[in-house]
């Protein structure tokens, strides 16, 4: 019977190929996540390129067809228990709990083969040259929805966005109640909600909160002009929003410094099925921190900065898995864009008993250890 290396190796030489995605890990500490191989033409011979994700970063591999079976052997021996093949001929579902026992499961094809060009376009939720209503009204695209140069950036991290937000439809039910706490200009509320209630069969009501009155004043007007009827803007202060309000998703980006933990902790309470954070200033931990035999850090402002934020985000993603929460540091934008670029996504449910006994462990040792007293842990 042909092992999944070699079908592989064949389906490649023989240019039938389109897609395979190697995933579940073999163990956890393994730095490579997930690998996707498919095939490309550069300078005009057919290559296959590996695209490894990290849990921070993304690098490729090119190969070419004769090495393709060796390359498939490593990952599915030593990193991969499951591996999804299409191809031209049949899609393939790999399964290996045991590197030595292989099940494959042959179904008819689903996809066709596209363009090999080494260059193609990314792929965005929203493609550029598209208008999109709230784009154009935001002075992102032009009315024929070409991006605005100064927007790139912005235009990127909202599609970036999106992507992060799709990974997360699963634990959503269809008629979502979502937060944005410090919504600002809510480019990224408006996007969130036309990517679910227009472009996906979802009926989510959205709410953006922020502090100044002007720019609710001016997003609650474009809502109004694009007929998104069940998003709104509010004036108010996240420490003092609502305790009765019902949450199934939290967004907060870019809320400044104690404001992120106040918008975890009641998401938190409201049984909030999916959090995504992005921290920002965090300057609270840089005030307590005391520890003599750590000077060589904390005598230099600029590295007792860095490792407050650090810290500060350790002691947010612990609480919060000690809460329940599956918890992922991820990179939300380039360092380009913004230093502030690490976002927490959160879904509840997903961690294990031990892993919330070792994180409410670690969280304790770890605030005794460099004498401080997180907003995010309450009366401890």
């Amino acid at each position: 019977m042909e092992r999944s290396s070699e079908l592989l190796g064949r389906l490649a030489c023989e240019e039938g190929l389109i897609l395979a995605v190697f995933s579940a890990p073999r163990k956890k500490s393994d730095p490579v996540r997930k690998v996707s191989l498919r095939p490309v033409v550069i300078k005009g011979a057919l290559h296959y390129q590996a695209e490894l994700a990290f849990e921070k970063k993304v690098t490729h591999e090119n190969l070419l067809p004769a090495e393709v079976e060796r390359f498939c052997a490593d990952l599915m021996h030593d990193s991969f228990k499951q591996a999804n093949v299409f191809s031209t001929e049949a899609d393939y579902t790999v399964l290996a709990n045991k590197p030595d026992h292989e099940k494959i499961v042959r179904k008819a094809p689903t996809k066709k083969m596209g363009s090999l060009s080494h260059d193609r376009e990314k792929h965005y939720a929203i493609p550029d040259g598209k208008p999109v209503d709230f784009l154009v009204r935001l002075g992102v695209q032009t009315k024929d929805g070409q991006v605005v140069p100064k927007y790139r950036s912005k235009f990127r991290q909202i599609n970036r966005f999106l992507e992060i937000a799709e990974d997360c439809l699963e634990y959503l039910p269809k008629e979502p109640s979502i937060i944005d706490f410090g919504c600002g200009k809510s480019y990224l509320t408006f996007a969130l909600y036309w990517y679910l209630n227009i472009k996906n069969d979802f009926k989510a009501k959205l709410t953006g909160l922020d502090l100044k009155e002007d720019v609710i004043a001016f997003c609650n007007s474009v809502a109004v002009d694009l007929g998104y009827t069940d998003l709104q803007f509010l004036v108010g202060d996240i420490a003092q929003y609502d305790e009765k309000a019902k949450a199934d998703m939290v967004v907060t980006l870019h809320a400044c410094d104690t404001a992120t933990d106040f918008a975890l902790q009641k998401a938190h309470r409201w049984n909030a099925k999916v959090i995504l954070s992005v921290p920002c200033c965090q300057h609270e931990l840089n005030r307590q921190i005391r520890r003599p035999d750590q000077e060589m850090i904390l005598s230099h402002g600029i590295l007792r900065e860095r490792f407050s934020a650090i810290l500060t985000d350790a002691l947010r993603a612990a609480k919060l898995t000690e809460w329940g929460y599956k918890v992922d540091m991820i990179e939300f934008t380039t360092l380009e864009h913004t230093a502030k670029n690490i976002m927490l996504r959160c879904i509840a449910g997903k961690a294990s008993p031990a892993d919330r006994r070792k994180a409410q462990a670690d969280f304790r040792k770890q605030c005794e250890y460099w004498h401080v007293s997180p907003t995010i842990g309450g009366n401890e």
